[in-house]
């Protein structure tokens, strides 16, 4: 349903550029959010979130990423108006929309959403819940927009059918399509694929990243599941308790965790003590580069992800092999090393060990990530 997409755009309007899973917003392109330390507060004594800041360009996909409690829907409702900021300032194409003593209400943001439940009008048909929020607009001009948001998001024959008689990928889309349908300059996410099941998901997913890239829609979607932020996203922002701990490019995020915190919460991440001899990291497992930046004490904690390491049946080996996770494509093993501290490692799903099996370790990393040993 996007052979049409081309077509659908010009007429809409919207600029027409492709990228592919990897591209990220070059700096040149104007920004179209940007948060300056903004706080909202429930409570006047408790932050729900505290001294967040962070840009979007145009086209660029951006989650908030993190557990329940640590802020996410809070910074995605002060954006879109239903809070009000207690510090800071949101901006939205250049021109402030919150900041304490000033409030743009949000029907005046030209921001659209996508509610986790959806909020489908059930008493309306497709048609009617897409074309929703078009009153401005001419009867000529409100059928070609619906129809087009319909093409659009492949629901041209589902026009006049109910929410009730839809899938829930269906759902998404009349939802999506309903955002889309005002030309909103910002497309806010809340978790939209936490009702659906999971092949749906995987399949949605990667709808929904083309249609927001091929349309170059700058959007904010909140999760907290690292995969989906990982696949969907051009930058992850990283929060826990009201704070952002780390925003910047999925690979970064993974590999150049900012935190322990960071690193436990994006992957599998286990820490195993070091020292900082002579320009190298000593570890029970192997010596590692220092990495250049670190300044902190010499004693540390290194990260260890079951990517970095890989074993091979030794007898002679000191650690051995307490767990297996068959994952499909892979096992997962649980080491245990002569200190006993537990690590993992990745190994091909036809690499099969029993066990108790003695193993010795190589390590495979291409930097080395470390935290001060407190």
């Amino acid at each position: 349903y996007f052979l049409n997409l081309s077509f659908l755009l010009q007429e809409l309007r919207i600029p027409f550029r492709c990228f592919s899973m990897t591209d990220s917003a070059p700096s040149n392109l104007p920004i179209v959010l940007k948060l300056n330390n903004i706080s909202c507060a429930y409570e006047s004594d408790k932050p729900a979130i505290h001294n967040i800041s962070l840009t979007a360009s145009e086209g660029e996909i951006i989650c908030l990423l993190g557990p329940s409690g640590s802020g996410k829907t809070t910074i995605l409702r002060a954006i879109a108006g239903f809070e009000n900021v207690t510090e800071g300032s949101v901006m939205v194409n250049g021109m402030s929309v919150a900041e304490p003593h000033h409030h743009v209400p949000p029907e005046q943001r030209r921001i659209g959403m996508v509610f986790q439940d959806y909020a489908l009008f059930p008493h309306l048909c497709v048609s009617d819940n897409v074309g929703f929020g078009l009153s401005q607009l001419s009867i000529e001009e409100h059928s070609c927009r619906v129809e087009d948001m319909l093409s659009l998001t492949g629901l041209t024959d589902l026009g006049q059918r109910y929410p009730h008689e839809l899938s829930g990928g269906q759902q998404q889309r009349v939802a999506l399509a309903r955002a889309l349908a005002p030309q909103p300059v910002l497309l806010l996410l809340d978790e939209p694929f936490s009702n659906l099941d999971p092949d749906m998901t995987y399949k949605m997913r990667g709808e929904l990243h083309q249609l927001l890239k091929k349309t170059q829609t700058t959007a904010i979607l909140v999760t907290h599941d690292h995969e989906e932020a990982f696949t969907m996203a051009d930058k992850v922002a990283v929060l826990r308790q009201g704070k952002l701990e780390q925003f910047g490019q999925p690979e970064t995020i993974y590999h150049m965790p900012a935190s322990r915190f960071v690193a436990n919460f994006v992957g599998q991440a286990d820490f195993i003590p070091g020292e900082i001899r002579d320009n190298v990291v000593v570890t029970e497992i192997g010596n590692l580069p220092q990495p250049r930046d670190y300044q902190g004490s010499y004693k540390v904690m290194v990260m260890i992800r079951p990517d970095d390491i890989q074993i091979q049946e030794d007898e002679a080996g000191c650690a051995r092999i307490e767990t297996r996770q068959f994952r499909g494509s892979e096992n997962l093993y649980g080491i245990r090393l002569e200190s006993g501290i537990l690590i993992h490692s990745h190994a091909e799903s036809t690499q099969v060990y029993q066990l108790g099996t003695s193993v010795s370790l190589n390590i495979i990393a291409t930097h080395t990530v470390v935290f001060e040993h407190k």
